[in-house]
C-alpha cells in the first residue's frame, strides 16, 4: 500500500525525514567524571582525556559499548572529531541526539552550543557558528545522578545492582547521533491527525524561527503512487494548523484500502517543501485511521476492537534500554505479531522512533507509556511534565500509537489516594496530554488509583483463570472491584468517580515463570514447572479472559526475560518457551466481548488477499 521504503537501514526519525543526514555513531572517547571535575578544569578541551574508548549508542553499562561497567559513575564525557558536510550561504548545521540520559551539555570546537535535560526524548542543536578549518570535535558532558528517584527513570535501579522489577541503568548517549544540514529557515516539525469523519486531515507545523517575510508551504498525500490530496498555505508565523480535505475517504469502496488497522497497516507518504529562501524538504507519512472508545469497549475506526497486547520492555541484555541494532528494533515487531498479539504496551520507555516505524509498517498496537519518577517534589512534577509533552511531540503523529499513558502503578506518586496534591498532579497529567492531542484515549494511572481516564485499566496478577473470572466476568464483580478494593489491595477508581461506558481492561496479568533454581537470582508473579506445566496454565488463563463478555482487552506480562524478571514468553535472547504456533493458538482465542470478532477477522484476511493489488483511483 505504502512506498515507504522497507528496509532496516533508515534515518533516525522515520517520520521527519531529510535525505543528507550524516551518521555519527560508532567510536567515540570516553571519560568517568565521579569527582565532578570536568568543567572546572575545561575537559571540552582536553583531548587527553579521553583516553578509553566507547561504541556509541550503547550505554557504558552495556556489553555492546565496550566498558559494561555497572557502578555508579554520575558523570560521564564523550569525545570524537568528524568532518562537516558542505554548508552553503543560507543553511546552517544541525547536530542530533535521539536521546541522551539524563542531562546534557554539548561543545563544539571548544564552544559550548547547548544543554538538554530528559533522557529519553530528543533534541538538536544549531552548530553553524561553532564550525571551524578541517576536522570539528564534539564533546558531550551526561549527567545521570543514579540515586535520584526525583528524576524519570523508568525501570532503571538506583541500588547499584538491579533487584525485585528494576535492571541495570543506562547512562548517557544511548540513541543516534547525527548530523543534517537544512536551510536557515526550516521545518522542526510535523503533525497529522486524522479526522476520518470530515474526511480530512489536520496538520500542524512548526518553524525554528519567525519568517521574515511570508513563505509558501506545500504539502503532498499520495498512495500506491497515486495523488490523494495536495495544498500550499502561506506563512507569516512560526506555527500553523489546518486542515487537509481527502475526498477518497467519502468513497466507501476507496475508504477501505486506505484506513490504517493492524491487519492491514496502510500508510499515506507525505511530502513537504517549504519554499523559503533555500526550500527544506521533508518526507514523512501517516496513517488514516481512528482510536477512541463508547460503549464499554475500544474503538478502532468506529468499530469494536479487541485489544491483545503483550508488555514490552524493549531491553536486550547486551545493550540494555538501547537496541543492539536497527535490525533487532524490526525483529521485536515481528516476535510480537508472531504469538498473535495485535498490540503492544512499551513498558516505562520512550522507545526509538524506528521501533514506532515498524509497529506503522507491519501494523501493532502501541500505548505509550512515560517512564516514572520515583519521588513526588515540584522537581518530579516539572520535570516528568516537560519530558512527557516532548515525548508526546515526537510521536503523536504515528498511528500505531492508541492510548497515551502518564503514570503506572501510582509510581511517583505513592499516596494519591490520600493526598489531594498527588490526586490533582495525575488529573493534571490526563488533562494535560488530552490538551495535547485530543485523538486518543488517556489512562491516567494505569493499573491502579485512577482518577479520570478513558479506560478502566486493572493489574491482577492471579495465578489462575478461576481468580480472574471472580473479579472479571460478572457486571456486578467488575462494578463492586472498580468502586472498591482492587486484587493488588490497592483501590481502582479513586474519588467516587462515575464508572461511565469506559471500557475495562485487564491491562498486565500472567507473568508466569519457571522455577528458579537454587540460588538463582529470580523475580516474579507465578512459576510453572515445565513446559507442559506452563502451556496448561497460560491456557487456563487466556480461557479465562476470552469468556469475559465485559472486558475489551488485555496486555499480558510480558515479550521477553529481562534481567532477574523470568517471566517472558521469550527468552532474553528471544527464543520462545513454546512453539510459537502454541502461543498464537492460546493468544487468539475469539473474545466473548466482540461477538463477531471471528467472523470479522475471517472476512479482514479474505479482502486483503483479495483486494492488496487494488488500485486507488
Amino acid at each position: 500500500m505504502t512506498n515507504i521504503q522497507a528496509t532496516t537501514t533508515l534515518a533516525p526519525d522515520p517520520q521527519f525525514q531529510r535525505d543528507n543526514w550524516i551518521d555519527l555513531c560508532g567510536s567515540w572517547g570516553f571519560a568517568h567524571d565521579d569527582g565532578d571535575t570536568g568543567i572546572g578544569q575545561n575537559w571540552w578541551q582536553r583531548p587527553d582525556i579521553f583516553d578509553r574508548q566507547i561504541v556509541v549508542p550503547f550505554p557504558p553499562e552495556s556489553e555492546l559499548s565496550g566498558l559494561r561497567e555497572t557502578g555508579f559513575h554520575p558523570v560521564i564525557w564523550y569525545r570524537r572529531t568528524f568532518s562537516a558536510p558542505s554548508v552553503q550561504s543560507g543553511e546552517r548545521l544541525l547536530l542530533n541526539f535521539g536521546a541522551v540520559d539524563y542531562a546534557a551539555t554539548v561543545w563544539v570546537n571548544g564552544q559550548c552550543v547547548g544543554n538538554h535535560e530528559g533522557g529519553h526524548v530528543p533534541f538538536s542543536l544549531d552548530v553553524t557558528h561553532a564550525l571551524g578549518e578541517g576536522d570539528q570535535v564534539v564533546v558531550v558532558r551526561a549527567e545521570d545522578q543514579p540515586q535520584d528517584v526525583r528524576m524519570p527513570r523508568g525501570k532503571q535501579d538506583w541500588l547499584e545492582a538491579p533487584h525485585s522489577i528494576w535492571y541495570h541503568r543506562t547512562s548517557g548517549i544511548w540513541q543516534p547521533v547525527w548530523l543534517s544540514v537544512v536551510p536557515a529557515l526550516h521545518l522542526t516539525d510535523l503533525h497529522f491527525v486524522p479526522d476520518l469523519a470530515h474526511h480530512r486531515v489536520s496538520c500542524e507545523v512548526r518553524l525554528n524561527t519567525v519568517p521574515t517575510a511570508p513563505v509558501s508551504l506545500t504539502v503532498k498525500l499520495s498512495a500506491q503512487g497515486k495523488l490523494l490530496a495536495q495544498q500550499t498555505m502561506v506563512l507569516t508565523e512560526a506555527e500553523l494548523r489546518f486542515d487537509i480535505a481527502v475526498p477518497q475517504l467519502e468513497n466507501g469502496v476507496h475508504r477501505d484500502y486506505l484506513l490504517w488497522t493492524p491487519e492491514r497497516p496502510n500508510l499515506v507518504d507525505v511530502e513537504v517543501v517549504l519554499n523559503g529562501e533555500r526550500p527544506d524538504h521533508v518526507k514523512s507519512y501517516l496513517g488514516l485511521r481512528s482510536v477512541g472508545v463508547g460503549a464499554q469497549r475500544f474503538l478502532l475506526n468506529g468499530l469494536p476492537y479487541y485489544l491483545r497486547m503483550v508488555l514490552g520492555q524493549n531491553y536486550w541484555p547486551e545493550s540494555h534500554l538501547a537496541a543492539p541494532s536497527p535490525e533487532a528494533l524490526k525483529r521485536e515487531v515481528e516476535l510480537i505479531k508472531e504469538m498473535g498479539f495485535n498490540g503492544v504496551r512499551i513498558h516505562q520507555k520512550i522507545e526509538d522512533p524506528r521501533f514506532l516505524y515498524w509497529c506503522d509498517v507491519l501494523g501493532l498496537i502501541v500505548w505509550e507509556e512515560m517512564p516514572s519518577a520515583y519521588g513526588f517534589s515540584s522537581s518530579a512534577i516539572e520535570r516528568l511534565s516537560k519530558e512527557w509533552m516532548a515525548a508526546i511531540r515526537r510521536d503523536k503523529s504515528h498511528p500505531c500509537i492508541v492510548a497515551w499513558v502518564p503514570l503506572n502503578e501510582s509510581w511517583g506518586v505513592s499516596q494519591i489516594s490520600d493526598r489531594p496534591d498527588q490526586a490533582h498532579y495525575a488529573s493534571a497529567l490526563y488533562h494535560l496530554t488530552k490538551a495535547l492531542d485530543t485523538s486518543r484515549p488517556v489512562i491516567s494511572n494505569d493499573g491502579w488509583e485512577l482518577v479520570e481516564s478513558d479506560i478502566w485499566s486493572v493489574h491482577d496478577y492471579a495465578p489462575d483463570g478461576a481468580g480472574l473470572s471472580s473479579r472479571f466476568h460478572e457486571t456486578a464483580d467488575i462494578e463492586a472491584m472498580l468502586k472498591g478494593m482492587g486484587p493488588a489491595r490497592r483501590r481502582i477508581v479513586l474519588g467516587g468517580r462515575e464508572l461511565g461506558d469506559a471500557p475495562v481492561m485487564l491491562t498486565e496479568f500472567g507473568g508466569l515463570s519457571y522455577l528458579p533454581k537454587q540460588g538463582e537470582k529470580w523475580h516474579g508473579y507465578s512459576t510453572v514447572n515445565d513446559p507442559a506445566d506452563f502451556e496448561d496454565r497460560l491456557r487456563d488463563i487466556f480461557t479465562a479472559i476470552a469468556a469475559m463478555p465485559h472486558v475489551a482487552g488485555y496486555c499480558y506480562t510480558q515479550v521477553t526475560d529481562t534481567e532477574q524478571e523470568v517471566n517472558g514468553l521469550l527468552t532474553a535472547g528471544r527464543e520462545p518457551k513454546l512453539p510459537f504456533k502454541t502461543l498464537r493458538d492460546i493468544t487468539t482465542l475469539p473474545a466473548a466481548s466482540v461477538p463477531h470478532e471471528q467472523v470479522d477477522n475471517a472476512r479482514r484476511k479474505a479482502r486483503q488477499a483479495a483486494d492488496d493489488a487494488e488500485p486507488i483511483d
